[in-house]
């Protein structure tokens, strides 16, 4: 037909007795809740599948007639009775107090992030950061916390990827409608729709507030699409992660500033504020600025603001922290105070790069305004404390205020139903609750290897499946020939899913290295080569468009991919999102991760797999490097060449030919055969689900957060801001104090070497601080006992740590156990000296060693080397 097409949308309408589908399909519960997805796909399979799983563009697109006779079809109608009826049970039971970490009903958590991912119909994500917000915000809502979140409302959100037969990655725009996304205009009392100002250079950008619901949290999304607004403005919230640094900055101050004021004009008032990654930190100097408008001094305020407030940093490597131009910076912060009589040199202050480039860095100011400060996992602790030492120039790493709280996956997410069903038959239902009972679940372990088996293959079957549709789409797309796609896909066959599969599938960074399988393609010939033992390596993943090695990398993959010898063997497939991570994680028999050494700060990947019993093969990094304990997978230890680069290749390359060729390989395929499988492969699924279920799933990680941040910023928070703020005024002029006499404190011994003591006898040290206008009660003078010589036999040194004194503690400093005891104050210093006594009991025999050093030490103070000052005898 020939003639121009006008666009004509005639929207159908739901029946009265299925009219609440329009509930269903609006709260992003139905992205965990596998029954409301199996309603839309009985209405129309097909039109569910071509609307991206997204319910509310199904709605507007389904034939009105389908509607008309599924409002008849009494199966139809008793599947949708019983989730309206959970659903409705589950929304009843609101946000309420969280014992555990003594937040009060009212002690409302806020949550600021630059991406979500929540399904993968609403694409407001790229990659692991996104998706573990988006566990964050459905954990919190199924464990009820007081909880909002606070993103940016993306037009075009992280882009959809295809691949042509060269390996080459053309990125289409993933458009986001209003209109079909879970998201609904917030309003003011007046009915109108709420939109919120900040001052921009020469002119004010306004902001149209959305709300998400996702369970029963709300997340008020931003964007700055709003009519008036200049139309460069009004692209700043169009691409996620796009454009350039400017756009970068005004996205980040949408996101921190706006968010802030976005939250007041809604009516949230939280006590607990969240930063996940730098892109927020702008947060922090907004609500300074609130405190300043009220009559606040600056040092209070910033005190009174980094009581409560949590940052957590993502990034393992200084290259990935934003840092803006100085004066690009100061030219949006100075319209933005307003009528603030505040230099903005004081701000600039609070986000110093110390990478020597210059410019203000985000995840500084983060950790200058928070007091509450973690990485995701134990080797990124390790990491980001040595990243961000300069912020306590004076403190050991091993002793800064960081710390960790390992991520997690949300189980009703990623566990296949399958595997939920068969739990809910061998453990009870209760297990859905009750997941960090490590010794309910080690029930798995009891699971009959021929029942485990039997859905491990179903699901795989399941997976060959949908891999096979995805990949003859693509092999059409790109003209690959009927026969030549046969020949590509003949080892994934639904029917008989034998062959081995190992999975790789993440954003493609360098870093990630998918390419290290490829480093000695004899050595992966003999790997692939026996007809009799088929191993299929099958890769997914999106490079940033502006990423050029990443996507050098892709078309690596494709180019041994196309090699004779390789032929379906390894398969890359297209269009990576959380519907194909989730096909893969659960389906394959391995997932292979292979990072280099430290720069995995967590990953998640591989705790979906592991949940739904498949084995990670994996450097020892991130999550890993805490689950493995060497019954329940595999793992390629850091090389001792990471600092060269091709050293280092060739020793992880060489460590996972073995593995493969001379442990997973062998055991996959040792099958009896009367059973038709490995016993010995089953018991390791098991165990695999067994051991990362009860500890890497997240409500082990809110909990976390709630117990170990949220609780005591809420109570900090209410401390300092209590009577005007008067508690963080005189904590913020003592630091100034401090801060202007230390650097004349000093030490010095009072007090004769202790000699050889024997065993259980006390040793008594004291020692001499010049303190100048410093009190004994400013500091807190610290004896720091290490062992010089000593084997695994020795008895731990964990238990002196019960001593029931808080002088007392356990440390570990440099890889060693040390024992740490405070000084007391005491009479006889002379001359300018305070003096100050420690009775020892030394906590072993042999060979010690102890050292002594000072610290500034206020009652108000969150962590004790907070300040970053500390002085060695």
């Amino acid at each position: 037909m020939t003639g121009q097409r006008f666009p004509l949308h005639v929207l159908p309408e739901l029946p009265a007795r299925i009219d609440r589908l329009s509930d269903l399909a609006g709260n992003l519960w139905f992205s965990w809740h596998r029954p409301t997805r199996k309603l839309f796909d009985m209405l129309d399979r097909q039109l569910w599948w071509k609307t991206g799983r997204n319910p509310r563009v199904f709605l507007r697109c389904v034939d009105q007639g389908i509607l008309e006779m599924a409002a008849q079809n009494d199966t139809f109608l008793a599947a949708y009775r019983r989730v309206l009826a959970e659903y409705d049970a589950y929304m009843e039971q609101g946000a309420e107090a969280y014992a555990p970490a003594g937040l009060e009903r009212d002690d409302l958590v806020a949550y600021f992030c630059a991406e979500f991912g929540y399904h993968e119909s609403f694409p407001i994500y790229s990659g692991g950061l996104g998706i573990l917000a988006g566990d964050h915000c459905k954990t919190a809502s199924d464990l009820r916390l007081p909880f909002v979140a606070v993103g940016l409302l993306y037009r075009q959100g992280y882009f959809n990827q295809k691949i042509d037969e060269h390996g080459q990655q053309h990125a289409e725009p993933a458009l986001i409608d209003a209109n079909g996304a879970p998201v609904r205009p917030v309003h003011t009392e007046q009915g109108e729709e709420l939109l919120v100002e900040l001052q921009f250079p020469g002119r004010v950008l306004r902001l149209r507030v959305w709300q998400a619901d996702v369970g029963r949290i709300p997340v008020l999304l931003l964007d700055s699409d709003v009519p008036g607004n200049d139309s460069a403005d009004r692209e700043i919230t169009r691409q996620l992660y796009g454009g350039d640094r400017e756009l970068r900055l005004q996205q980040e101050l949408v996101l921190g500033v706006g968010g802030v004021r976005a939250l007041r004009a809604a009516g949230f008032a939280p006590r607990v504020w969240h930063i996940n990654e730098g892109h927020a930190a702008f947060m922090i100097i907004e609500r300074v600025r609130e405190h300043l408008a009220s009559g606040k001094e600056f040092p209070a305020a910033l005190e009174a603001v980094a009581a409560n407030t949590v940052f957590t940093t993502h990034t393992p490597v200084a290259a990935g922290h934003d840092v803006f131009d100085e004066q690009m910076t100061t030219g949006y912060l100075q319209p933005l105070l307003g009528n603030q009589a505040l230099p903005v040199e004081l701000l600039l202050r609070l986000g110093p790069d110390t990478g020597g480039h210059g410019g203000f860095n985000m995840t500084r100011l983060g950790l200058s305004g928070s007091r509450h400060v973690n990485g995701v996992s134990r080797v990124h602790r390790h990491v980001t404390a040595r990243l961000c030492g300069p912020a306590w120039p004076e403190v050991p790493p091993d002793e800064n205020p960081v710390g960790y709280v390992t991520n997690g996956v949300h189980v009703p997410t990623f566990m296949r139903t399958e595997w939920a069903d068969l739990l809910d038959q061998q453990l009870g239902p209760s297990w859905r609750w009750q997941m960090m009972d490590r010794g309910l679940i080690e029930q798995v372990m009891d699971i009959p290897d021929g029942r485990f088996w039997y859905v491990r293959q179903q699901i795989k079957s399941r997976m060959l499946a949908g891999l096979r549709a995805r990949l003859e789409h693509q092999y059409s797309r790109n003209q690959l020939s009927e026969a030549h796609a046969h020949r590509l896909l003949r080892y994934l066959d639904p029917g008989q899913p034998d062959a081995l599969v190992v999975g790789f599938a993440r954003r493609f960074a360098t870093y990630k290295r998918a390419n290290l399988l490829l480093n000695d393609l004899g050595w992966l010939r003999d790997i692939v080569g026996n007809g009799q033992r088929p191993v299929v390596f099958v890769f997914a993943g999106k490079a940033h468009p502006q990423d050029i090695p990443a996507q050098k990398v892709l078309q690596e993959v494709q180019r041994v991919a196309s090699m004779p010898e390789f032929s379906g063997r390894l398969l890359l497939v297209e269009g990576y999102d959380m519907g194909l991570g989730r096909l893969l994680t659960a389906g394959v028999d391995v997932w292979l991760n292979t990072p280099v050494y430290p720069l995995e700060a967590s990953g998640t990947s591989g705790m979906k797999a592991a949940i739904n019993g498949t084995l990670n093969l994996s450097v020892l990094d991130g999550w890993w490097a805490e689950a493995y304990d060497g019954s329940n997978g595999w793992a390629i230890p850091p090389s001792p060449h990471n600092q060269a680069a091709e050293e280092r290749d060739i020793h992880d390359s060489r460590t996972l030919y073995e593995i493969l060729q001379d442990e997973v390989i062998p055991l996959y395929y040792e099958r009896d055969e009367r059973l038709g499988y490995s016993p010995d492969w089953v018991s390791l699924c098991k165990r695999s689900m067994a051991s990362v279920l009860p500890y890497f799933n997240m409500q082990r990680v809110v909990h976390d957060y709630a117990c170990r941040f949220y609780g005591p910023a809420a109570r900090r928070g209410a401390l300092l801001e209590a009577e005007g703020l008067a508690a963080a005024s005189r904590l913020a002029d003592w630091k100034a104090r401090v801060a202007a006499h230390w650097a004349g404190v000093t030490l010095r011994t009072a007090s004769t070497s202790p000699g050889s003591p024997g065993s259980g006898s006390p040793v008594t040290l004291e020692v001499e601080a010049c303190l100048g206008e410093l009190s004994p009660a400013d500091v807190r003078v610290e004896c720091i006992v290490a062992r010089e010589l000593c084997s695994e036999l020795s008895v731990p040194v964990r238990q002196f740590a019960d001593r029931g004194s808080s002088e007392y503690g356990v440390r570990w400093l440099d890889g060693v156990p040390c024992f740490v005891a405070a000084f007391t104050p005491v009479e006889g210093g002379s001359g300018g000296f305070s003096r100050f006594r420690l009775s020892l009991e030394p906590p072993w025999s042999g060979m010690l060693s102890y050292r002594v050093r000072i610290v500034p030490h206020h009652e108000l103070l969150a962590h004790p080397y907070e300040m970053g000052l500390m002085c060695w005898l």
